[in-house]
């Protein structure tokens, strides 16, 4: 069997155990990792042990989300308010993203992932920097589910950059003012080019948003499991999938009799 007939063939058998059909499921999913250091706080262990167990929930998700034919994932690893954490931790969280990169490279490639980031590299030690540059060229010319890490990343900011640099065109002349509309913000976000997210995920029962994709998720359903992160495994993310699959998206419309 070819690994296209492989990879066909293991969608169609999960989604028969979901009952689902292509469809039916979201193209982008965004999920919100919350979670990890009251998971490890709840069991008296360091903070620490939370995101690297939370390593293991990215590992059982991605891969679920290959095998489920999702076209996009991403994932909130590092928001821009993050770096208000005490220095130790930020300095684990840097070498736990490293080695996540390292050791994920082979799976990227064999799963023939795309690879991008989003966020402010600012701050970025240099080792994960590296390992960001050389994953997004080793897989720039695959073509299967793009695996999309949010680090260092605000969705104000974001929308502030992309506002300045259409600012920075009309003055230039390359755009008129009476040209810019939604697509033209949505080019000039850290997103450009990629679908909306149509599920939104959030772990540990939080009911906000967290300055996350603020202006991409506008029409994405959202769904929220009390889990923590650490906890949340394939029958949850398969879970939110079948709920998605059973809301009525109306995108401010009636729907149609």
């Amino acid at each position: 069997m070819s690994p296209v007939a492989f990879v066909a063939e293991t969608q169609q058998s999960k989604l028969d155990a979901l009952g689902l059909v292509p469809d039916q499921l979201p193209r982008h999913i965004a999920i919100i990792m919350d979670g990890n250091g009251r998971w490890a706080q709840s069991r008296g262990l360091p903070r620490i042990e939370g995101h690297r167990r939370g390593v293991k929930s990215v590992r059982a998700v991605v891969e679920e989300s290959v095998d489920l034919g999702i076209e996009q994932l991403t994932l909130y690893c590092l928001s821009s308010e993050n770096w208000k954490r005490p220095p130790t931790e930020l300095k684990l969280l840097m070498f736990l993203l490293e080695q996540y990169l390292v050791e994920e490279r082979s799976e990227i490639m064999r799963q023939n992932m795309q690879f991008s980031i989003i966020g402010q590299q600012d701050g970025l030690s240099p080792a994960v920097l590296k390992e960001i540059d050389k994953t997004k060229e080793m897989s720039s010319s695959n073509t299967g589910m793009r695996l999309c890490l949010a680090i260092n990343y605000g969705a104000r900011a974001e929308v502030v950059d992309a506002i300045s640099r259409i600012t920075q065109k009309c003055i230039d002349g390359k755009l008129a003012a009476d040209e810019i509309d939604e697509r033209t913000v949505s080019d000039h976000l850290d997103t450009s080019g990629m679908p909306d997210p149509d599920l939104l995920i959030r772990t540990a029962g939080e009911m906000r948003i967290s300055n996350f994709l603020l202006w991409q998720i506008s029409y994405a359903e959202i769904w929220v499991t009390q889990k923590f992160w650490p906890e949340f495994r394939e029958p949850d993310l398969q879970q939110a999938i079948k709920d998605f699959a059973q809301r009525d998206r109306r995108y401010g419309g009636l729907k149609s009799k």
